[in-house]
């Protein structure tokens, strides 16, 4: 049995074709931080929808805290689950987009009590309670009745992050959440992530933010062309890469 919070084993995803992922082996510790790098195209992306189930694997298995992901096991045989069951094991993820994914027509109140009540059926006004506080913690304490169109696009992303959090869950996934920013805001978006890390928060981070890569994570990933060319502590991977590529890849962006 792994003790890692996270336990992926031989991903395979293809789209027809294509193949996206190549038999992907990754296991994140609880508590630490995972930042995946690499050139556009390969797998990044990909990769985290899998371990929420958001993309079905073709080939092996994701578990996330002891529980495999999108099946249940009946002897050798793998079942995908309903999609309630699916929905269960999503609120237990975190999942932050690049773009954001605010409900336009909703308050930032709204946006982040709204999966509390519904998918966990909290109370209201404890949702509620809970909403008001995230956004101190994410630096939005005045914007709660603000809607989206009026906040920037750092203040929706942290908006997101809060939205992330009100479920409590055990993993956050972030999709390269600076990527649709204004140079001068991503720093307070990486702030509350720094936060989020230094308070134990077991993350898997994309991003193409290398110095955020060096200061934060536990273990650094670099992929290419579907698989992990590389993984191990920031300085190992960064600084003393093992592989051409991955020396090729950094030689280009550092």
């Amino acid at each position: 049995m792994s003790t890692a919070m996270v336990d992926i084993r031989s991903v395979h995803k293809s789209y027809g074709p294509l193949q996206v992922l190549r038999g992907i082996d990754l296991q994140v510790r609880a508590g630490e931080v995972t930042v995946v790098l690499g050139p556009s195209g390969s797998g990044k992306s990909t990769l985290l929808r899998t371990i929420n189930h958001l993309e079905k694997v073709d080939r092996g298995q994701i578990s996330v805290d002891g529980e495999l992901i999108g099946y249940r096991r009946d002897g050798d045989k793998l079942y995908e689950l309903r999609e309630r069951e699916v929905l269960r094991q999503r609120t237990r993820i975190g999942f932050v987009f690049q773009n954001f994914h605010l409900f336009p027509h909703l308050t930032v109140v709204e946006n982040i009590t709204e999966a509390p009540v519904a998918a966990l059926g909290r109370p209201k006004a404890e949702a509620l309670e809970t909403a008001r506080a995230l956004l101190d913690r994410v630096g939005l304490a005045d914007k709660g009745d603000s809607y989206p169109r009026q906040l920037s696009g750092g203040q929706q992303q942290r908006v997101a992050i809060a939205r992330a959090l009100a479920l409590q869950p055990r993993l956050l996934l972030f999709d390269e959440p600076t990527s649709a920013l204004d140079p001068e805001l991503v720093g307070e978006v990486l702030d509350v992530i720094r936060d989020l890390a230094r308070q134990g928060t077991t993350m898997i981070v994309v991003t193409h933010e290398i110095g955020f890569a060096r200061e934060v994570a536990d273990t650094v990933v670099f992929m290419d062309e579907g698989r992990i060319v590389e993984q191990g502590p920031p300085a190992d991977v960064l600084d003393r890469s093992q592989h051409d590529r991955t020396r090729a890849f950094f030689s280009k962006v550092l």
